[in-house]
């Protein structure tokens, strides 16, 4: 297994935050884009961040997630690809 070398300027370079606070798009390839972004749910009055699968502007995937996991979330994946050599 050929093993990449991710640095932190790569992937600062496939996120790029494209309207402003609250929405991020992390290019995937093959025309795929994982989305990033708070939303408002007016039914139950609460903020959640959704995390989507898209490709050409069609979410494919979707998964919302509480707030205040969002740390953890993030915490978890680092220590993921850490501990993988990801």
């Amino acid at each position: 297994m050929v093993k990449k070398n991710t640095s932190e300027e790569s992937i600062e370079e496939n996120a790029e935050e494209i309207s402003g606070d609250g929405y991020v798009e992390i290019k995937m390839g093959g025309g795929w884009y994982m989305t990033i972004s708070l939303a408002h749910s007016e039914r139950f009055e609460k903020e959640y961040v959704e995390l989507a699968k898209e490709r050409g502007g069609v979410k494919k995937a979707r998964f919302n997630l509480n707030p205040t996991h969002v740390r953890m979330l993030g915490e978890a994946l680092i220590k993921f690809a850490d501990d993988n050599g990801l």
